[in-house]
């Protein structure tokens, strides 16, 4: 019989490998990234995360984007090892400064969120 050890444990031998929690029950969604004159569009594939369940984070030039599913418990999870599916997503996108993400919009249908960033207007330099 195999033993698994939490990761604090794992962490408290090798101490450069240790992975974060959250990290570690979140996968990483696909996306779409296209970049317009005025905006940036991106694209999130998030199936089974209804809107309630969407948070969006921005840390200074970082845009993240955590989906959380309505998790179920099945009778034979175990033997369809549906704890994967059931993940929870989180998206890290390093976007940069020159975005107004307070005019940012967001829209959810079909398990696809979309985002619109509007740019920075810049202001032209007096010579």
């Amino acid at each position: 019989m195999n033993t698994i050890l939490p990761p604090q444990l794992n962490s408290s031998r090798r101490p450069g490998l240790a992975v974060s929690a959250l990290a570690a029950e979140t996968r990483s969604p696909h996306y779409d990234c296209q970049q317009h004159a005025e905006r940036i569009e991106v694209t999130v594939f998030l199936p089974g995360v209804e809107a309630a369940g969407v948070e969006i984070v921005v840390r200074g030039p970082d845009l993240v984007v955590i989906g959380r599913k309505s998790h179920v418990v099945r009778v034979n999870f175990a033997s369809a090892h549906l704890e994967y599916a059931q993940r929870d997503y989180e998206l890290r996108l390093r976007l940069g400064r020159d975005l107004d993400y307070g005019a940012l919009t967001a829209e959810l249908g079909d398990g696809m969120l979309s985002l619109n960033i509007p740019k920075r207007m810049l202001l032209p330099v007096a010579a």
